[in-house]
Protein backbone atom coordinates (compact mmCIF):
# COMPACT_ATOMS: atom_id res chain seq x y z
CA UNK A 1 0.00 0.00 0.00
CA UNK A 2 1.15 3.30 -0.51
CA UNK A 3 2.13 6.00 1.95
CA UNK A 4 -0.23 8.93 0.95
CA UNK A 5 0.55 11.07 3.95
CA UNK A 6 3.54 11.90 6.61
CA UNK A 7 3.80 12.70 10.07
CA UNK A 8 5.19 16.15 10.68
CA UNK A 9 7.88 16.77 13.58
CA UNK A 10 6.41 20.34 15.07
CA UNK A 11 5.40 22.01 18.26
CA UNK A 12 1.67 20.86 19.70
CA UNK A 13 1.09 24.65 20.54
CA UNK A 14 2.81 27.83 19.10
CA UNK A 15 1.99 30.99 20.80
CA UNK A 16 3.11 34.28 19.28
CA UNK A 17 1.02 37.28 20.51
CA UNK A 18 1.72 40.39 22.69
CA UNK A 19 1.12 39.02 26.53
CA UNK A 20 1.98 35.33 25.88
CA UNK A 21 4.40 34.83 28.36
CA UNK A 22 1.38 35.95 30.77
CA UNK A 23 -0.63 32.49 29.62
CA UNK A 24 2.28 29.87 29.85
CA UNK A 25 0.62 27.84 32.08
CA UNK A 26 -2.49 27.77 30.99
CA UNK A 27 -1.28 26.95 27.50
CA UNK A 28 0.71 24.09 28.94
CA UNK A 29 -2.11 22.37 30.89
CA UNK A 30 -4.42 23.07 27.90
CA UNK A 31 -2.09 20.91 25.66
CA UNK A 32 -1.32 18.68 28.05
CA UNK A 33 2.28 19.63 28.66
CA UNK A 34 2.08 20.09 32.14
CA UNK A 35 -0.75 19.72 33.64
CA UNK A 36 0.67 19.04 37.62
CA UNK A 37 2.99 22.42 36.97
CA UNK A 38 6.09 20.86 37.91
CA UNK A 39 8.53 22.57 34.98
CA UNK A 40 12.35 22.65 35.12
CA UNK A 41 12.75 26.08 33.92
CA UNK A 42 16.40 27.69 32.49
CA UNK A 43 16.83 30.73 32.24
CA UNK A 44 19.59 33.60 32.11
CA UNK A 45 20.63 35.60 34.40
CA UNK A 46 20.01 38.35 31.94
CA UNK A 47 16.35 38.71 31.06
CA UNK A 48 15.74 35.24 31.86
CA UNK A 49 16.35 36.49 35.65
CA UNK A 50 14.25 39.29 35.16
CA UNK A 51 11.11 37.70 33.59
CA UNK A 52 11.39 35.05 36.53
CA UNK A 53 10.18 37.87 38.71
CA UNK A 54 7.16 38.47 36.57
CA UNK A 55 5.91 34.60 35.75
CA UNK A 56 6.88 32.73 38.83
CA UNK A 57 4.07 33.37 40.85
CA UNK A 58 2.03 31.30 37.39
CA UNK A 59 4.55 28.74 37.93
CA UNK A 60 3.89 27.27 41.48
CA UNK A 61 5.36 24.38 40.91
CA UNK A 62 8.58 25.34 39.07
CA UNK A 63 12.03 24.79 39.77
CA UNK A 64 14.47 27.40 38.56
CA UNK A 65 17.94 26.47 37.19
CA UNK A 66 20.35 30.05 36.55
CA UNK A 67 22.62 28.72 33.16
CA UNK A 68 25.88 30.65 32.70
CA UNK A 69 26.05 30.30 28.98
CA UNK A 70 26.02 28.02 25.92
CA UNK A 71 28.87 25.82 26.30
CA UNK A 72 28.46 21.90 26.46
CA UNK A 73 29.83 21.43 29.70
CA UNK A 74 26.56 24.02 30.97
CA UNK A 75 24.40 21.75 29.17
CA UNK A 76 25.66 18.39 30.66
CA UNK A 77 25.56 20.12 34.29
CA UNK A 78 22.06 21.25 33.46
CA UNK A 79 21.01 17.88 32.37
CA UNK A 80 22.61 16.67 36.35
CA UNK A 81 20.86 18.79 37.91
CA UNK A 82 16.98 18.15 36.24
CA UNK A 83 17.28 14.54 36.02
CA UNK A 84 16.54 13.49 39.35
CA UNK A 85 13.57 16.23 39.60
CA UNK A 86 10.31 14.26 38.42
CA UNK A 87 9.18 17.19 36.27
CA UNK A 88 6.90 16.90 33.05
CA UNK A 89 9.10 19.41 31.33
CA UNK A 90 11.98 21.69 30.66
CA UNK A 91 11.25 25.24 29.91
CA UNK A 92 14.21 27.47 28.23
CA UNK A 93 13.53 31.23 28.95
CA UNK A 94 16.19 33.59 27.68
CA UNK A 95 18.09 33.89 24.60
CA UNK A 96 19.39 31.28 22.28
CA UNK A 97 22.38 29.92 24.13
CA UNK A 98 20.05 29.46 27.01
CA UNK A 99 17.65 27.73 24.67
CA UNK A 100 20.21 25.25 23.23
CA UNK A 101 21.34 24.74 26.54
CA UNK A 102 17.52 23.49 27.61
CA UNK A 103 17.33 21.91 24.47
CA UNK A 104 20.25 19.78 24.90
CA UNK A 105 19.52 19.17 28.80
CA UNK A 106 16.40 17.97 27.87
CA UNK A 107 16.85 15.45 25.43
CA UNK A 108 19.71 14.14 27.33
CA UNK A 109 17.46 13.64 30.33
CA UNK A 110 14.47 12.54 28.25
CA UNK A 111 12.01 15.49 28.72
CA UNK A 112 9.99 17.71 26.45
CA UNK A 113 11.50 21.08 25.95
CA UNK A 114 9.33 24.30 25.93
CA UNK A 115 11.03 27.17 24.09
CA UNK A 116 10.50 30.57 25.72
CA UNK A 117 12.97 33.21 23.72
CA UNK A 118 13.37 36.77 24.58
CA UNK A 119 14.62 37.81 21.60
CA UNK A 120 14.14 36.49 17.47
CA UNK A 121 18.24 36.69 16.68
CA UNK A 122 18.15 33.25 14.75
CA UNK A 123 15.62 30.55 13.46
CA UNK A 124 17.28 28.15 16.42
CA UNK A 125 14.59 28.62 18.90
CA UNK A 126 12.38 26.25 16.77
CA UNK A 127 15.01 24.07 15.41
CA UNK A 128 16.05 20.16 15.85
CA UNK A 129 19.86 21.74 16.91
CA UNK A 130 21.49 22.36 19.80
CA UNK A 131 24.43 24.92 18.90
CA UNK A 132 26.96 24.57 21.71
CA UNK A 133 30.73 25.55 22.64
CA UNK A 134 32.78 22.94 23.32
CA UNK A 135 36.47 22.20 23.35
CA UNK A 136 36.87 21.77 19.77
CA UNK A 137 35.39 25.32 19.02
CA UNK A 138 31.75 25.17 18.59
CA UNK A 139 29.37 21.90 17.77
CA UNK A 140 26.08 21.33 16.47
CA UNK A 141 23.77 18.69 18.06
CA UNK A 142 20.61 16.94 16.70
CA UNK A 143 17.71 17.09 19.55
CA UNK A 144 14.27 17.03 19.24
CA UNK A 145 11.92 19.98 18.00
CA UNK A 146 10.66 21.61 21.19
CA UNK A 147 6.82 20.61 22.10
CA UNK A 148 6.10 23.69 22.53
CA UNK A 149 7.04 27.81 21.55
CA UNK A 150 5.48 30.67 23.57
CA UNK A 151 6.58 33.86 22.00
CA UNK A 152 5.54 37.25 23.76
CA UNK A 153 5.49 40.27 20.98
CA UNK A 154 5.79 42.48 24.41
CA UNK A 155 9.47 40.78 25.30
CA UNK A 156 10.40 40.73 21.83
CA UNK A 157 9.91 44.63 21.42
CA UNK A 158 12.16 45.28 25.01
CA UNK A 159 15.18 43.30 23.46
CA UNK A 160 17.97 44.77 21.84
CA UNK A 161 17.65 45.97 17.90
CA UNK A 162 20.42 44.18 16.84
CA UNK A 163 18.57 40.49 18.07
CA UNK A 164 15.56 41.91 15.50
CA UNK A 165 18.00 42.77 12.84
CA UNK A 166 20.45 39.47 13.32
CA UNK A 167 16.54 36.82 12.92
CA UNK A 168 15.81 38.96 9.77
CA UNK A 169 19.38 38.29 8.13
CA UNK A 170 18.79 34.97 9.35
CA UNK A 171 15.22 33.85 7.70
CA UNK A 172 16.01 36.23 4.53
CA UNK A 173 18.95 33.97 3.60
CA UNK A 174 16.62 30.92 3.74
CA UNK A 175 16.10 31.83 -0.16
CA UNK A 176 19.42 31.56 -0.85
CA UNK A 177 19.98 28.43 0.68
CA UNK A 178 16.91 27.01 -0.84
CA UNK A 179 18.46 27.94 -4.03
CA UNK A 180 21.76 26.10 -3.29
CA UNK A 181 19.41 22.82 -2.28
CA UNK A 182 17.77 23.28 -5.68
CA UNK A 183 21.33 23.54 -7.33
CA UNK A 184 22.41 20.85 -5.60
CA UNK A 185 19.70 18.61 -7.03
CA UNK A 186 19.93 19.66 -10.82
CA UNK A 187 24.07 19.34 -10.52
CA UNK A 188 24.13 16.18 -8.04
CA UNK A 189 20.92 14.45 -7.60
CA UNK A 190 20.43 15.16 -4.10
CA UNK A 191 17.10 15.43 -2.85
CA UNK A 192 15.06 18.22 -2.17
CA UNK A 193 11.81 17.90 0.13
CA UNK A 194 9.58 19.87 -1.69
CA UNK A 195 7.13 21.09 1.50
CA UNK A 196 10.42 21.68 3.61
CA UNK A 197 12.09 23.86 0.41
CA UNK A 198 8.47 25.47 0.58
CA UNK A 199 7.96 26.12 4.24
CA UNK A 200 11.56 27.57 4.50
CA UNK A 201 11.57 29.50 1.09
CA UNK A 202 8.24 31.46 1.95
CA UNK A 203 9.28 32.54 5.56
CA UNK A 204 12.23 34.07 4.06
CA UNK A 205 9.69 35.57 1.37
CA UNK A 206 7.14 37.40 3.94
CA UNK A 207 9.83 38.72 5.66
CA UNK A 208 11.45 39.95 2.53
CA UNK A 209 8.41 41.82 1.12
CA UNK A 210 6.75 42.85 4.44
CA UNK A 211 6.62 46.30 4.34
CA UNK A 212 7.17 46.79 8.24
CA UNK A 213 10.25 47.66 10.00
CA UNK A 214 11.41 46.27 13.59
CA UNK A 215 9.60 48.24 15.50
CA UNK A 216 5.96 47.64 13.87
CA UNK A 217 4.12 44.75 15.66
CA UNK A 218 2.90 43.40 12.59
CA UNK A 219 6.44 42.88 11.05
CA UNK A 220 7.73 41.11 14.35
CA UNK A 221 4.54 38.65 14.45
CA UNK A 222 5.72 37.62 10.61
CA UNK A 223 9.28 37.29 12.11
CA UNK A 224 8.26 35.15 14.73
CA UNK A 225 6.10 33.19 12.72
CA UNK A 226 8.97 32.67 9.75
CA UNK A 227 11.79 31.67 12.21
CA UNK A 228 9.72 28.96 13.56
CA UNK A 229 8.75 27.80 10.43
CA UNK A 230 12.17 27.78 9.30
CA UNK A 231 12.76 25.75 12.27
CA UNK A 232 10.26 23.43 11.30
CA UNK A 233 11.52 23.14 8.00
CA UNK A 234 14.94 21.52 9.02
CA UNK A 235 12.55 19.11 11.29
CA UNK A 236 11.00 18.22 7.94
CA UNK A 237 13.81 17.80 5.57
CA UNK A 238 16.10 16.39 8.47
CA UNK A 239 19.01 18.50 8.30
CA UNK A 240 19.87 22.13 7.94
CA UNK A 241 19.56 22.40 4.11
CA UNK A 242 16.45 24.38 4.11
CA UNK A 243 18.20 27.82 5.71
CA UNK A 244 21.53 26.68 5.31
CA UNK A 245 23.92 27.27 1.61
CA UNK A 246 26.75 29.44 0.98
CA UNK A 247 25.08 32.19 2.65
CA UNK A 248 26.27 30.48 6.05
CA UNK A 249 29.50 28.76 4.90
CA UNK A 250 30.13 32.19 4.65
CA UNK A 251 29.21 33.14 8.27
CA UNK A 252 31.46 29.74 9.41
CA UNK A 253 33.84 31.32 7.25
CA UNK A 254 34.16 34.78 9.10
CA UNK A 255 33.77 32.89 12.44
CA UNK A 256 36.70 30.68 12.34
CA UNK A 257 38.98 33.03 10.13
CA UNK A 258 38.07 36.10 12.78
CA UNK A 259 36.80 34.91 15.52
CA UNK A 260 37.52 37.67 17.81
CA UNK A 261 35.96 40.19 14.97
CA UNK A 262 33.04 38.28 13.44
CA UNK A 263 29.76 39.96 13.51
CA UNK A 264 26.41 38.56 14.32
CA UNK A 265 25.29 35.63 12.87
CA UNK A 266 22.36 37.17 11.41
CA UNK A 267 24.50 40.11 9.72
CA UNK A 268 26.53 37.84 8.45
CA UNK A 269 24.56 35.27 6.97
CA UNK A 270 22.45 38.40 5.12
CA UNK A 271 25.49 39.64 3.69
CA UNK A 272 26.40 35.72 2.59
CA UNK A 273 23.12 35.25 0.87
CA UNK A 274 23.01 38.83 -1.04
CA UNK A 275 26.52 38.23 -2.10
CA UNK A 276 25.28 34.39 -2.89
CA UNK A 277 22.61 35.56 -5.16
CA UNK A 278 24.63 38.02 -7.13
CA UNK A 279 27.25 34.92 -7.79
CA UNK A 280 24.69 32.99 -9.40
CA UNK A 281 23.67 35.22 -11.70
CA UNK A 282 20.28 36.88 -9.90
CA UNK A 283 21.50 40.19 -9.83
CA UNK A 284 17.52 41.44 -9.16
CA UNK A 285 17.27 39.18 -6.52
CA UNK A 286 20.60 39.96 -4.94
CA UNK A 287 19.88 44.12 -4.79
CA UNK A 288 16.12 43.50 -3.44
CA UNK A 289 17.23 41.27 -0.33
CA UNK A 290 20.58 43.80 -0.35
CA UNK A 291 18.11 46.51 -0.09
CA UNK A 292 16.01 44.77 2.00
CA UNK A 293 18.78 44.32 4.53
CA UNK A 294 19.37 48.16 4.59
CA UNK A 295 16.23 49.51 5.48
CA UNK A 296 16.44 46.97 8.18
CA UNK A 297 19.88 48.54 9.46
CA UNK A 298 21.83 45.41 8.43
CA UNK A 299 24.94 45.47 6.50
CA UNK A 300 25.43 44.21 2.87
CA UNK A 301 29.15 45.16 2.16
CA UNK A 302 32.33 43.25 4.39
CA UNK A 303 33.48 47.23 5.08
CA UNK A 304 29.89 47.88 7.30
CA UNK A 305 31.14 44.94 9.85
CA UNK A 306 34.77 46.06 10.26
CA UNK A 307 36.29 44.19 6.46
CA UNK A 308 38.11 44.74 4.32
CA UNK A 309 37.55 43.68 0.78
CA UNK A 310 40.50 41.35 0.66
CA UNK A 311 39.31 40.01 3.90
CA UNK A 312 36.04 38.90 2.67
CA UNK A 313 37.59 37.56 -0.37
CA UNK A 314 39.53 35.29 1.93
CA UNK A 315 36.25 34.87 3.46
CA UNK A 316 34.76 33.16 -0.09
CA UNK A 317 37.58 31.84 -0.82
CA UNK A 318 37.99 29.57 2.55
CA UNK A 319 34.18 29.37 3.12
CA UNK A 320 33.46 25.46 1.10
CA UNK A 321 35.82 24.36 3.80
CA UNK A 322 33.83 25.22 6.16
CA UNK A 323 30.57 22.56 5.11
CA UNK A 324 32.70 19.45 3.20
CA UNK A 325 30.07 17.44 1.48
CA UNK A 326 27.70 20.56 1.39
CA UNK A 327 26.89 21.36 -2.49
CA UNK A 328 26.64 25.08 -2.74
CA UNK A 329 26.91 27.72 -5.64
CA UNK A 330 30.21 28.18 -4.21
CA UNK A 331 31.89 24.67 -4.96
CA UNK A 332 29.78 24.77 -7.87
CA UNK A 333 31.73 27.74 -9.74
CA UNK A 334 35.08 27.08 -7.66
CA UNK A 335 36.50 30.15 -7.92
CA UNK A 336 39.71 31.43 -7.93
CA UNK A 337 41.00 34.15 -5.67
CA UNK A 338 41.18 36.76 -8.70
CA UNK A 339 37.73 35.68 -9.73
CA UNK A 340 36.39 36.29 -6.40
CA UNK A 341 38.12 40.32 -6.50
CA UNK A 342 36.18 40.60 -10.12
CA UNK A 343 32.86 39.53 -8.73
CA UNK A 344 32.83 40.98 -5.55
CA UNK A 345 34.20 44.12 -7.64
CA UNK A 346 30.69 43.93 -9.20
CA UNK A 347 28.79 43.12 -6.65
CA UNK A 348 29.27 46.39 -5.43
CA UNK A 349 28.76 48.22 -8.42
CA UNK A 350 25.00 46.78 -8.41
CA UNK A 351 24.32 47.01 -5.01
CA UNK A 352 25.58 50.51 -4.77
CA UNK A 353 27.23 51.73 -1.95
Amino acid sequence: MPVLTRLIPSPVAVDIRAGALNDLASVLADERVSQSGRLAVAVSGGSGARLRERIAPSLPGASWYEVGGGTLDDAVRLAGQIKSGRYDAVVGLGGGKIIDCAKFAAARVGLPLVAVPTNLAHDGLCSPVATLDNDAGRGSYGVPNPIAVVIDLDVIRQAPARFVRSGIGDVVSNISAVADWELSQRVNGEKVDGLAAAMARQAGEAVLRHPGGIGDQDFLQVLAEALVLTGIAMSVSGDSRPSSGACHEISHSFDLLYPQRAASHGEQVGLGAAFAMHLRGAHEQSAQIARVLRGHGLPVLPEEIGFSAEEFVRVVEFAPETRPGRYTILEHLDLTTEQIKDIYADYVKAIGS
